[in-house]
């Protein structure tokens, strides 16, 4: 899955007691102003704050990326009545709500509201959980409220603004402050579906699993929240999103880019929700299928942590396209799945370079906005709009999937639509290049 950027509460003033006046040295060229940010860098609270939102990362998104667990035990044992597609449903809402919900809390903290945001959204993440170990074999709905609507909307509050707050600390130090927070993410995704499928399959049964995992989870949310800290006060004035929403309609490049995500994230989602029941369906040992996911983002792990090192070197939009284009190939690759070996080479190969993709869209959107200021809300706009793929991708694969399990309708559905994520993301790079050269000869223009 992807971890969406902060919106435009990333772009905050220091407060008066954060500025540190510097005297003259009689040399002008040496005087800092005196108006200028000072970011602490590290420190117990900075990086306490770090560590807050890892965690807050690792139970949210990281417990959402595990759901194709609850997609092979939902459609094979506890709701053996709803379709594939129905089930997705669950899943694919889930993952929606975080993406874009992730505005309304974004605007809540901008005002000052971080703290009571963050409670109630950790609140409500337990408690959506113990709502769901009370729902009953073959209760959809009540799974559905639970796990798909309500836990949804209680990671939604507190993913955007666990993420800004890090902005409040560090400067220097932002980009490996960014990344160890993700991280977080990524290892919930790791090691949530070895829990899960040990504790649900085997030993305690579906509801006493995921009170376990609830109360796992209000732990480290309390750990989170008397960590976690703000520094900076809330905004004067937030940047209009109907204001960047009419400069991006008029800039190719960004809508191709939205369109792109959009697409991708469509069939992004097809292999972390139905590799596990995929491998258990063409008869690979149980032992395997429980950890299929667990390959398939130790892969997107590494290449999360690995796309920032080969774009310094081919640039971002290269970097793009090709990760893409080979992510949707091992979707395709997909239907030749019948071994061990097969199985795991597709989870480790798709996990790498669709966890490139997903990492290198917010540099990207960075590299397509002239505004700073508008970066945020740019951002912002990007992950809700994918959002609307991450919601009908899965169940669509879902409904060419039928309760028959025909595999290759849904393969080639899901393969197509990532590959026309590719073709924008084709598209990008040719408007940007497009761009470049008439940079180019007006410049040259304007020198004669």
């Amino acid at each position: 899955m992807s971890t969406p950027f902060p919106s435009d509460e990333t772009a905050k003033q220091a407060p008066e007691s954060d500025v540190q006046p510097v005297k003259s040295t009689g040399n002008s060229s040496l005087v800092v102003p005196s108006d200028t940010p000072v970011f602490p860098e590290g420190g117990f609270t900075a990086w306490g704050t770090v560590l807050g939102a890892f965690l807050i990362q690792f139970c949210g998104f990281g417990y959402t990326a595990a759901y194709g667990v609850f997609q092979d035990f939902y459609a094979q044992k506890y709701l053996t009545n709803s379709t594939p597609s129905a089930i997705a449903w669950i899943g694919s809402v889930n993952a929606f709500l975080i993406l874009s919900v992730g505005i309304v809390s974004g605007r809540m903290v901008d005002r000052g509201a971080f703290y009571p945001v963050m409670k109630i959204g950790c609140l409500l993440q337990c408690f959506f959980l113990l709502m769901l170990s009370l729902a009953k074999l073959n209760g959809y709905y009540q799974i559905f409220l639970s796990q798909g609507l309500g836990f949804g909307i209680a990671v939604g509050l507190t993913n955007v603004p666990c993420i800004a707050v890090v902005s409040h600390h560090f400067q220097r130090r932002m980009a490996v402050a960014m990344a160890m927070v993700v991280a977080g993410a990524s290892l919930g995704a790791i090691l949530y579906p070895i829990m899960l499928n040990h504790l649900i399959n085997r030993k305690l049964g579906f509801a006493n699993s995921v009170r376990v995992s609830a109360g796992l989870n209000s732990g480290l949310l309390l750990i989170a929240n008397l960590l976690i800290r703000t520094r900076l006060p809330p905004q004067s004035k937030t940047v209009s999103y109907t204001r960047v929403l009419q400069n991006s309609s008029r800039d190719g490049a960004y809508i191709c880019a939205c369109v792109g995500m959009a697409a991708f994230e469509a069939g992004f989602f097809f292999e972390a929700f139905y590799l596990q029941l995929d491998s258990a369906l063409h008869g690979l040992s149980q032992e395997f299928s429980f950890y299929s996911l667990t390959m398939l983002h130790s892969g997107s792990l590494i290449g999360r942590l690995t796309a920032g090192i080969i774009s310094a070197y081919v640039g971002i939009p290269n970097t793009i396209v090709g990760s893409s284009l080979i992510s949707s190939a091992a979707i395709f690759a997909m239907i030749g799945l019948h071994s061990v070996a097969s199985a795991a080479v597709i989870a480790v190969s798709y996990g790498f370079f669709s966890g490139g993709t997903i990492a290198l869209m917010g540099p990207l959107v960075s590299n397509l906005t002239p505004e700073t200021t508008h970066i945020g809300a740019r951002m912002g706009i990007l992950f809700a709009v994918s959002g609307i793929g991450t919601l009908v991708g899965p169940p669509i694969s879902g409904a060419f999937l039928t309760s028959h399990y025909i595999w290759w309708k849904a393969d080639i559905f899901s393969g197509s639509i990532a590959t026309c994520g590719c073709i924008m993301f084709v598209c990008v790079k040719v408007i940007l290049k497009i761009r470049q050269k008439t940079s180019s000869v007006c410049s040259k223009e304007a020198g004669v």
